[in-house]
């Protein structure tokens, strides 16, 4: 069955009831493959690729992302959930796992509670909750310092100590003002190398920049480095450079505010393949801003046009051009790799840290810090190596989410580990008899599921900051043993989790497609 216009596919409508009950089902399925994976004891799972390949993985949002279900409302319930798990390693790095199993719980609470309260007392009464939750969590945050950094690489990485001593040793040496990289290694080991470099906050403003689709990333290998203080007008401005460019065969990092026809230009020309570019806008905010493009230019070699100091667009040169061994740019940063940090640069540190020690006004000091922070950070590239292909994929997923892990618990700090510190908040909770209950009893999943998949039986009574330890089997302290929880990436995931489940609870009618097996032909 062929349709030209959309909205002439035939739908499928399931109401009330029977539509949240298929949703459930195809939330519980996927929680199934994921949850299964939770805690140092979770088992991997083992899936097919499209070229029916088998994957073998132990992350969250990997094994999410390959469950597709046949019945379009149940994968309805499933892409959802899908959607918290993603939307929570975007924010915090990692907790996928955490995100699908708190949301599978919350609903399945939900749902029972139906016949006792309305959905509106519900949803009402989740949102409450979820506020003396997130301060509970804020009011446990302790400051990471010492072997603790080590303890979440470890945790992060599926308990792998070695791994987990590479990564905070990465992190130890960029200080707290550096960045960590994964890159493969071209052995089979894996080690970390530290290079100069910069970052600073500017995403990707169009996603026909991204080169690579599965993180989401522009990524450039040595490209020149342009700096225009003000908007590039028209592609002419510019023409001399790019053809210097494409002669090198080189690539293109632009920093500058760009026009639409200049932006339209550049991007056709990058899809097309005639020129490898990535265009961010100039870093820094206000009276700062030329300050930030000037380190910037001090950093890579640039010449920062301007404008408004007598520099004419028309006449720029290839020798304006500064350089750089590589370009990474996300949703929210890019950073910066360069060879080695010029002399101007350290000039320029001492001079910011100068204007620190005697400057009195808040928002100009913090604006110095930022700049301090991107001259003085270093970058940390974790060479990640293995026997065989799929082991490389699996432990690059495990050392990934590790970085992110240990950089939510450097942010907002960390709490006990291991379901613990949101099994303490649940006892935290008054008014059991009321549907405060729901959260309560939603949020103690993760660490009966963690319990589950080590084959222990669950126990609640416990000290506050206290669990099992599943690799040992015993009692103690979660933080004292090295079991810990960055804050951010818990928070993170309950928020996510709890979105998603009453956004589901809310709804009355499901309107799905109807496929071509369903239709008969």
């Amino acid at each position: 069955m062929e349709y030209n216009n959309p909205s002439e596919i035939v739908k499928d409508l399931t109401f009330s009831t029977h539509a949240r009950d298929r949703i459930m089902q195809g939330v519980e399925k996927l929680a199934s493959a994921v949850n299964s994976t939770l805690g140092a004891s979770g088992k991997c799972v083992i899936y097919e690729d499209a070229m029916g390949k088998p994957v073998i993985t132990k992350d969250g949002v990997t094994v999410a992302d390959s469950v597709v279900l046949m019945n379009p409302v149940e994968n309805i319930g499933a892409t959802l959930i899908k959607e918290a798990a993603k939307k929570t390693v975007r924010e915090a790095g990692d907790g996928t796992t955490t995100a699908t199993v708190l949301a599978h719980s919350l609903l399945q609470e939900m749902n029972e509670a139906t016949g006792d309260y309305s959905i509106r007392e519900i949803k009402d009464s989740v949102n409450n909750s979820l506020k003396k939750v997130l301060e509970y969590l804020d009011s446990k945050s302790i400051n990471i310092k010492g072997k603790m950094l080590e303890d979440v690489a470890s945790i992060s990485c599926n308990n792998d100590r070695k791994l987990g001593s590479i990564i905070a040793d990465a992190y130890k040496s960029v200080g707290e003002h550096g960045v960590v990289l994964m890159e493969e290694s071209d052995t089979e080991e894996t080690f970390s190398e530290i290079v100069d470099g910069v970052q600073f906050d500017c995403g990707i403003k169009s996603q026909h920049l991204v080169t690579d689709t599965e993180k989401n990333k522009a990524i450039l290998e040595n490209p020149y480095v342009l700096i225009v203080a003000q908007a590039i007008p028209n592609i002419r401005k510019i023409q001399s450079v790019l053809e210097h460019v494409i002669k090198e065969k080189r690539s293109l990092l632009i920093v500058a505010g760009m026009d639409q026809q200049p932006m339209s230009a550049l991007l056709m020309n990058k899809v097309k393949g005639n020129i490898k570019i990535n265009i961010i806008d100039t870093p820094g905010f206000g009276a700062t801003k030329m300050d930030t493009m000037q380190d910037l230019a001090t950093i890579t070699g640039a010449k920062v046009i301007n404008e408004e100091l007598g520099d004419d667009l028309d006449l720029i040169s290839p020798d304006v051009l500064g350089e750089a061994i590589k370009s990474v740019t996300d949703a929210t940063s890019t950073v910066i790799t360069v060879g080695e940090m010029p002399e101007e640069a350290k000039d320029r540190i001492a001079l910011v840290n100068k204007k620190i020690k005697f400057e009195k006004n808040p928002f100009i000091k913090s604006k110095l810090e930022q700049r301090l922070a991107m001259l003085s950070g270093a970058v940390a590239i974790l060479k990640v190596g293995a026997n065989s292909k799929i082991e490389l994929k699996e432990k690059k997923d495990r050392v990934e989410d590790s970085i992110y892990a240990v950089k939510a618990a450097i942010k907002e700090g960390i709490v006990a580990g291991g379901g613990v510190a949101l099994h303490n908040a649940s006892d935290k909770l008054k008014d059991k008899n009321s549907p405060e209950k729901i959260l309560c009893e939603a949020i103690k999943a993760p660490y009966k599921k963690i319990l589950e998949n080590a084959g222990i039986n669950y126990g609640p009574n416990m000290e506050e900051g206290n669990g099992v330890d599943v690799v040992t089997g015993k009692v103690g302290d979660m933080i004292k043993r090295g079991i810990i929880d960055p804050v951010l990436v818990t928070k993170t995931a309950l928020i996510n989790a709890v979105s998603v489940a009453t956004t589901i609870m809310s709804a009355d009618c499901v309107i799905s497609n109807v496929r071509e097996y369903e239709s008969g032909k």
